[in-house]
């Protein structure tokens, strides 16, 4: 049986989605820039350095958003973006290089969300729709940033974790970006609980150090 779609699970997921996008195409951006300035033309020459967010989306990881989002009851959403490519053998130091091309995603979200932030605390007060969107972008941008950087591949963390291993670890750990996604729905089905638990952790002690900082 399909799940009851509540009019309040439609219209905060409509109000989430263009949001989840900007945030995910400057995330993936982010990837592409930094890449680019190490010396992999390859983000640019494919055009994915583009700030339209039809040059980023993955139709599938769209799709997951709204499949999440209403199957779980409007508690839980995941999806994702179409990953930049990048040629670590254009770096210096391919490891090095890779482990700034992943940290610069979760960067920019965190940058958005500390702005965010500023502009709740020292901004013109909102109500209605207006602080549902840019309360939702706050936690939007926390969450991608604090969930990529789960050193877990083939997400961002797992690449900055690399930084530190020996290339032949480094070679056989990044051979395990194949099985990521098992690897999530894994955590997600198996381990939902204490998965869920430390998530929500780390996006409150986050939370609670940008507010510290904008003086909230």
């Amino acid at each position: 049986m399909l799940p009851t779609i509540s009019r309040d699970a439609l219209e905060s997921f409509l109000l989430l989605l263009p949001v989840l996008v900007l945030s995910m195409t400057l995330h993936e951006i982010a990837h592409g820039y930094v890449a680019w300035r190490l010396g992999d033309p390859t983000s640019k020459m494919l055009g994915r350095l583009s700030p339209n967010p039809l040059r980023h989306v993955d139709p599938l990881g769209t799709a997951m958003f709204a499949i999440t989002w209403f199957g779980s009851g409007g508690s839980f959403i995941f999806g994702w973006a179409k990953p930049i490519p990048v040629q670590p053998r254009f770096f210096n130091h391919p490891q090095r290089g890779m482990a700034l091309v992943a940290l610069a995603g979760p960067a920019v979200n965190f940058v958005i969300a500390l702005l965010l932030a500023a502009f709740l605390v020292h901004g013109p007060e909102l109500t209605g729709i207006a602080q549902q969107v840019v309360v939702g972008a706050f936690l939007v941008n926390i969450v991608l940033g604090v969930f990529n950087l789960l050193p877990i591949p083939p997400l961002d963390g797992s690449r900055i974790l690399g930084v530190i291993m020996p290339r032949e670890m480094y070679e056989r750990w990044s051979d395990l970006d194949r099985y990521g996604m098992i690897i999530l729905l894994g955590l997600f089905f198996l381990l939902q609980k204490p998965f869920f638990e430390i998530l929500n952790t780390l996006t409150t002690g986050v939370t609670d150090i940008l507010f510290r900082i904008v003086g909230g």
